[in-house]
């Protein structure tokens, strides 16, 4: 039974369908229909029905997949035991975050490919959260705070924000001194995600609200540019406009609690090789290197 058989067929089955799945593995649509075919010759039973939508799993094939999964983890551990240190080869496939991902972690990515030229390096930038078990990825780097979940998070270096504003908004609105005063301003957030800010060595939490809403820190760095209202937006960011004066730092005597840089795998025993060499780098670049 080939191995890469029944790595496209997991594929598949994650993807929900041959086109997708074929994106992923960056080959042609049949070439994955042509190995699926082959892997359920060899069974002996239909593993995936096609539909207009895509491909479900059959009974067969709910039951395969996770053994299919097992033995190519299996078989991606042995490689990666035999291998000379530091030769490390297949695919890394990384999301990140569309706000810091092309300036603060691309080249990081970059590096890495670069000191092993036996690996194929695929980065998706979005600032939504992916199914990473779903949509293939080995790993994701993520930054702020993180949701209670099964993935398996590390560290690997500080970020810091705070309240921003344009001096126009504040000159016609006013600036907010306390948490609570927050209702009475627009808030410019990525969705209904709530605000912490540290009073003394307590953390309060609030519910801002707000009529102007995106998906990303830079459209919310625009808003804020704008005069639409108030952000909570990584140093990273906001300190060249800090700096020109084309924003203002607001409520500076209650800062949001430090967040993070984090990179996150499912979960599992052990991550990859490829992914502990990837949390290596970054922790060399940013636990040491100036806050983002």
């Amino acid at each position: 039974m080939d191995i890469e058989d029944l790595r496209t067929f997991v594929d598949v089955a994650d993807a929900g369908g041959v086109s997708p799945a074929a994106r992923r593995l960056g080959v042609a649509k049949s070439i994955v229909s042509r190995r699926l075919a082959r892997l359920e010759a060899e069974l002996g039973v239909q593993l995936l029905a096609r539909t207009t939508r895509g491909a479900a799993l059959t009974e067969a094939g709910a039951t395969f997949r996770e053994h299919a999964a097992r033995a190519c983890a299996e078989m991606d551990a042995a490689r990666e035991a035999i291998l000379p240190d530091g030769d490390l080869r297949g695919r890394l496939r990384i999301a990140a975050p569309l706000t810091f991902g092309p300036t603060h972690f691309a080249p990081v990515f970059a590096e890495m490919a670069r000191r092993h030229p036996q690996l194929h390096v695929h980065a998706a930038y979005s600032d939504r959260f992916v199914d990473m078990v779903a949509e293939g990825f080995d790993c994701a780097v993520r930054v702020g705070y993180l949701p209670d979940s099964n993935l398996v998070a590390r560290c690997v270096g500080p970020l810091f924000g705070r309240l921003v504003a344009s001096p126009g908004y504040v000159d016609t609105h006013g600036s907010p001194e306390a948490p609570d005063e927050l209702a009475a301003h627009e808030a410019l957030m990525q969705g209904t995600e709530p605000w912490q800010f540290m009073d003394g060595d307590a953390v309060v939490t609030v519910h801002p609200r707000g009529r102007f809403k995106a998906d990303n820190g830079t459209a919310l760095l625009a808003a804020a540019l704008s005069g639409l209202g108030i952000a909570w937006l990584p140093d990273g960011i906001t300190q060249q406009y800090l700096d020109s004066g084309a924003l203002v730092h607001v409520m500076p005597r209650h800062p949001p609690p430090p967040a993070g840089i984090y990179v996150i795998r499912p979960p599992g025993q052990h991550p990859s090789l490829k992914v502990r060499a990837l949390t290596e780098l970054l922790i060399a670049c940013f636990e040491q290197a100036p806050p983002v």
